[in-house]
């Protein structure tokens, strides 16, 4: 579970969700960071805008 991969509260995922609250720099990086290690890449902006795909080889436990 994401929340507790990032160690960010299940309840303020949620709210980041709903657009209640914005989640503070390193709350955006600890779930980066565990999005990372789970298999997900963040693509940069190349003109049609920035995304994210699984890593080559990777999967979603």
């Amino acid at each position: 579970m994401l929340s507790e991969r990032s160690k960010v509260s299940h309840r303020s995922i949620v709210d980041f969700e709903r657009g209640a609250r914005e989640p503070r720099v390193l709350t955006k990086e600890a779930l980066a960071r565990a999005l990372e290690a789970a298999g997900v890449e963040f693509i940069p902006e190349n003109g049609g805008g920035a995304g994210v795909r699984l890593k080559k080889g990777g999967k979603i436990d």
